[in-house]
Parts: C-alpha cells; structure tokens; sequence
C-alpha cells in the first residue's frame, strides 16, 4: 500500500512545497519504500522561519474561539479519517494496527483537550496593597504568547507526540515549525493536513521534512525561535540546550523506568500490565517497563508467570488485527538491542526468553542475574527487553529504582497504602503509577520526568504554560 500526500509535499506556512531533494520512508517490517518527503535545506529552513514570524503575529490576534474552533476541526478531521490516519501510523512506524488506532483516539482527545484549554489561560488579580505604600495600586497579570515555538518530535508516537506540540501552541495564540522524525514523516503531514482543512490561518503552522543533521541546527539557534521543545534522546537534547542560547527549554528525553511488585500485589494484574509496559511498541517507549524489582516471597512466582505471558505475545504483521508486536523502526535498531543484550549475558545475565533477532524484528525479550555495570541496567534499552530483579524489601527496591541517572515515571504494585506513600515520597521521578506499569499516561496529565529524563513538563494545560509568558498590569489610581 502507498501513501500519497499531497504529491509528496512538506507544508510550509500554509502552502504545500516540493524539493529537489527527498527522503524515503520505509516500512520497517520489510524496508519497502512507502512515499517519498522532501529533504529541505538550510534555505528552506530559514524561508519558513521568516514566514513564522509573521505567523506569531497572525496567531497572536486570533480571538479564542477560532482556535477553538480550528483545533476541534482539525480533531473532527482525524477522526473522519481515522482508518487512514491509523494505517499511515501502521506503516511507517513500529506499531501494530491495534496500536495505531489507539493512537489516533488520544491524538484526537489531545487536541479536543487543547481546544478546552484554551479558553481557560487566565490570570490573575495581584493586591498591591499587600505593600505598605501601595494601597493606592490595583492590578492583574495574565498570560501571552510567546511567539515562534521550534518542535522536534520522535518516530515512535509519530501522530499523537506531534500533536502534543501543535495542540498547545495553536491553543496559546503561538505559531510553530515542527521538523518530525525523519523516518516517520508522514503522519505529521497528515496532521498538517487537517489543520488546513480546518481552516488555520496560513504561517502559524509549519511541517518541514528532512534531515536533522542539514535543517536541525538553523531551527533551534535562529533568534525568531523563542522555545524549543524537544522529545528524543538524552545526547540529541544536550546538543539542542548548548546549541539553542537564552530560549525557553522543553526536553522530554528519555528513561530507564522501575517497576516495584511487593508480596501482597495482584500478581496476574502486575504480570499482564508490566509485560504490556515494557513490549508496547516493541519497547520503544520512553515510559516503557525496563527494570522490574519483586520481593523475593513471589519472585518465581513473578517470574514464571511473566515469561509464560511473554511467550504468549504475537509477533509479527504489523497490518494483522491478532499481532501483538511488530518490529524496531530498523535493523540498525535491533542491531544495537542485540548487541546490549550480548554484553548482559557475557557478564553473566540469564536469557529466560527471547534473545533472538530477525532483522529489524527483536523477539519480547526476559532477562535476570543482570549485573549492575551492563549499559542494559543503567541506559534506556529503547527495545523490548525487560531486566526482573529479586529484592528483599521495599527500602532496597527504592534505592535500586533510584540508582540510575533517568527519573520519568515508575509503577508500584501493592495493596498497602503505607508502602505505596512511602514510594511516591522516595521514588526520584516525575511520576509515580500505584497498582499499574511505569508507561500509564493520560493526555491531560503533566508529564516529564527529573534528572536526564528532562526539562518542563507537557500535557496540554502544562505545555501551554511553558507557551506562554505573563504580563503584570498594575494602575496607580488618583489619591483618596
């Protein structure tokens, strides 16, 4: 099946535009080549900025309820197209079509959330006369747009994540560049797709394709720029803070996410939540389950119970209603898992499943014994390979769950509430998930993690916080 958008144009300040230059994007099941995006350059790059700054502008002096209305337009547009949005997901990306679908659904609550949110940025009255001296003064502060807001988004969320930024910004009166993943640019485009449809005003948005090593420096350091928003990897966010100078900063990067399973857990209900958590999306999920620390009373129990589920899963067609999980988004990918997991098992670590690559395939892999000092215990794996530790209490999960430099979210399992508020205190992450995996997330919620996780927080009310300025107005009245 190919996907054609637009005669393979990249959307840039309202207008569809070609290069001579294109970027193929292929179906990681089998590397076919799907469609074809333009390679912009440097110039292309600048011309759209330039035509951003208009956009602020533009976006600035729309009265709340047009964007209401363009963001619930764009939504409705999703959602009448859904099946095409969901197989445009399926192909260029890792996930299966049950995944993809899923996807669309909260891309499409992410932006009627937007659409709510934009009609409560409200500030606030300030009472000078708190001030000895000030009694004379009344006033208020309240928030604006910032202006030009520069989005890199990643493959493995290639509709919703990109969404995220868009929703917002639009929300907030901002115009926004967004420079998609390289191989998946597709369902961005779509995106941009709908929000013409929708009647947005041209220059606030932009969609530009290519490669981030040509176009990527010329949009995080121009000065029209004034925040870069980011979703990716911990060394691709260090390069874009050093490079980016005095704007606002939103980094949501990456994670090595504990999971806790006390005694007196529901084991069925932990097992079948950490094995979703740590294979959605063939584990290529920031949230996803990488380190599972079980109280050693049910460790085998745990064990045994995760590993026959595990080889439970369906690997395989992404397109097919019954897969459970399809590949990496690339060989190189499933490579580089492999070679983590090689190193773990030379140091001693024991394969319980999985362990075998086919491609870009890389089978819903167990391990256990996994030493401290292997990259897989102390980096993101970014794959489907989870590590199960046996604990002997609480204390030790908690210190083992902080030992790494990641901080994005965590899960405990437990029917204790004491042991559960004893997490949440000393759990140093951005979010802590009782009685579910590490990789729950509602659209709505704030999200973003503390160490190398990240800077900021997204969620649409949060992400339109990070948007927007404020302005105090105060009114020295005549004396009385």
């Amino acid at each position: 099946m190919t996907t054609h958008l637009k005669g393979q144009k990249m959307f840039i300040a309202g207008e569809w535009v070609s290069s001579e230059q294109t970027v193929e994007v292929r179906n990681p099941q089998n590397n076919a080549i799907i469609d074809l995006v333009p390679a912009a350059s440097v110039e292309d790059m600048l011309n759209c900025l330039e035509q951003a700054k208009h956009g602020a502008e533009i976006a600035a002096a729309m009265p709340v309820h047009q964007r209401i209305k363009v963001i619930n337009g764009a939504a409705d547009y999703i959602e009448e197209h859904h099946k095409k949005f969901a197989q445009t997901i399926a192909m260029e990306s890792s996930k299966t079509i049950r995944e993809a679908t899923k996807e669309v659904g909260r891309a499409i609550q992410t932006l009627r959330i937007s659409a709510e949110e934009a009609r409560r940025i409200n500030g606030e009255t300030i009472p000078f006369d708190q001030s000895p001296g000030s009694e004379s003064r009344i006033g208020y502060f309240y928030r604006f747009p910032i202006g030009v807001i520069a989005a890199i988004t990643p493959f493995n969320d290639p509709l919703n994540l990109v969404a995220h930024k868009i929703g917002p910004a639009i929300a907030s009166g901002n115009a926004i560049v967004v420079k998609p993943a390289t191989v998946t640019p597709l369902s961005a485009l779509l995106l941009a797709e709908a929000f013409s449809f929708a009647g947005l005003p041209a220059k606030v948005l932009s969609v530009i394709t290519g490669h981030g090593r040509e176009i990527g420096d010329a949009l995080v350091t121009h000065p029209a720029v004034r925040m870069v928003t980011f979703t990716g990897g911990l060394e691709a966010g260090e390069q874009i803070v050093s490079k980016a100078g005095l704007k606002k900063i939103s980094m949501e990067l990456g994670s090595n996410s504990p999971v806790i399973v006390l005694e007196d857990a529901d084991i069925e209900d932990a097992v079948e939540s950490c094995v979703s958590g740590a294979f959605w999306a063939a584990g290529q999920n920031c949230l996803g389950v990488q380190r599972i620390y079980i109280e050693k009373s049910i460790f085998q129990s745990f064990q045994s119970q995760f590993v026959e589920r595990t080889n439970g899963y369906i690997v395989g067609d992404k397109q097919s209603e019954l897969t459970d999980m399809g590949p990496l988004i690339s060989e190189k990918e499933a490579i580089r898992v492999e070679k983590l997991v090689d190193e773990a098992v030379g140091k001693g670590a024991v394969i319980l499943t999985g362990g075998k690559r086919n491609g870009a395939y890389y089978l819903p892999t167990v391990l256990t014994d996994v030493p401290s000092n292997c990259k897989l215990a102390e980096e993101e794996i970014f794959g489907p390979v989870v590590l199960l530790y046996s604990v002997a209490n609480l204390d030790e999960a908690i210190v083992l769950s902080n030992s790494v430099n990641y901080g994005l979210q965590a899960g405990i399992f437990t029917k204790n509430i004491d042991m559960a508020y004893k997490a949440i205190a000393k759990l140093d992450v951005g979010g802590v998930m009782v009685n579910d995996s590490s990789d729950y997330r509602i659209d709505a919620m704030p999200f973003g993690g503390v160490k190398n996780s990240g800077l900021g927080r997204e969620g649409i009310k949060f992400s339109i916080q990070e948007m927007t300025e404020t302005k105090v107005v105060c009114f020295k009245l005549p004396g009385q």
